[in-house]
């Protein structure tokens, strides 16, 4: 082979080279485009968010103006960084991202701004569903394997229409995903004060055995089962029985108080009873 052939091989390379990355550079630029695009439409306005807020979000209702703005943000920041998938049925409406949203920022509203990022998914079955997690019907669940939280949409909207039943399964599902994403080493790792999470889990450990003694009448027994479930159980009644929850099991109240950086019964109007 000689110089000259030498150099044509190597200049076919260079213009392979650069087509090849042209291609990539192109493909790169059509995915980030198309991402902006599925991003932007799924974005609901912010006076949309608001007007379905005012309609069916009690909490919502009862805030100040200035905290009803950082709500609508918060709201607005959670749906653009989900992807939300419908199952059994066709369309996820807007009213669904946003109250969906909502309960997640209600139950965060005191922390940083917690978008619970580990779960990339919001999947939404229009009543119960057969989970393949422990092949049983289901009307909610996280799953960690599938980045995805899952509700029944029926039962979630029952949940926010007996604001005062302590059966809050937006809230319930909430709970556990934030409790995991206390756990997973992301930009939101870590934001449960430690000291204040454990003096929970000794509340917890001690209610608990109380429940299965049948010694402890405010909780409902499902509490007992173990302790990711007595947190969230525990967080519905915290939003949805403030006043009762802090008759009745003060330290408890106010440990929750502390670790949510929250306190429902200081909300204008809003007693959740």
């Amino acid at each position: 082979m000689n110089e000259q052939q030498q150099e044509l091989i190597d200049l076919n390379a260079f213009f392979i080279g650069m087509i090849i990355a042209l291609i990539l550079v192109s493909v790169y630029f059509l995915y980030q485009y198309m991402k902006f695009r599925r991003a932007a439409s799924s974005q609901v306005p912010e006076d949309e968010i608001h007007k379905i807020l005012l309609q069916n979000f009690a909490y919502y209702q009862a805030l100040d103006e200035q905290s009803k703005h950082k709500f609508v943000q918060r709201v607005q920041l959670f749906i653009a960084r989900k992807t939300f998938i419908p199952r059994m049925f066709k369309i996820v409406t807007s009213e669904m991202k946003v109250l969906i949203a909502a309960s997640a920022v209600q139950l965060t509203f005191g922390l940083p701004d917690i978008c619970l990022q580990f779960f990339k998914r919001i999947i939404i079955y229009p009543d119960y569903y057969f989970s393949t997690v422990n092949n049983m019907m289901h009307k909610g669940e996280v799953n960690p394997k599938a980045q995805a939280i899952v509700f029944s949409w029926k039962s979630f909207l029952k949940g926010y229409q007996d604001p005062d039943d302590s059966y809050n399964l937006g809230l319930h599902e909430m709970a556990h995903a934030l409790e995991l994403e206390n756990l997973i080493e992301n930009e939101e790792y870590d934001f449960l004060h430690k000291e204040t999470w454990e003096a929970f889990q000794e509340e917890a450990a001690k209610l608990s055995e109380l429940i299965r003694e049948n010694k402890h009448d405010f909780l409902r027994s499902y509490a007992a089962t173990n302790e990711k479930e007595f947190f969230a159980v525990a967080v519905e009644n915290f939003f949805e029985r403030p006043l009762t929850f802090k008759h009745k099991i003060p330290r408890l109240y106010s440990i929750l108080v502390l670790l949510l950086n929250q306190d429902p019964l200081k909300i204008v109007a809003y007693s959740g009873e």
